[in-house]
């Protein structure tokens, strides 16, 4: 089974807010546990560049799981995502997510 690779895309109005949302991105990718154990195979987080057809979504992020369930994890259980979202919640104008398991 491939893993299952999670596209967040923001919308965050200052560049500030951004940071300090990329700080705690940061932050989760180092504390992130699942029963005492790292669980995301991969993070990867960054400022998207400037484009006409990121319609104003400005902040990129890829995440990697072994796992749906391991996803459902991140989404519900997981505390280091929670604090992330108590960063992202109140300075996102949006936010749009995707994921997949790659056929290629």
């Amino acid at each position: 089974m491939a893993p299952v690779e999670r596209i967040t895309l923001f919308k965050i109005a200052t560049d500030a807010d951004r940071d300090r949302v990329l700080e705690q991105y940061k932050v989760m990718a180092k504390t992130a546990v699942k029963d005492g154990q790292p669980y995301i195979l991969s993070a990867a987080a960054g400022p998207s560049f400037p484009d006409p057809r990121n319609k104003g979504f400005n902040l990129s992020v890829k995440t990697a799981f072994a796992s749906m369930e391991d996803m459902k994890y991140y989404d519900e259980h997981c505390e280091a995502h929670k604090a992330l979202k108590a960063v992202v919640g109140p300075v996102k104008e949006d936010v749009l997510t995707s994921y997949f398991e790659s056929v290629l």
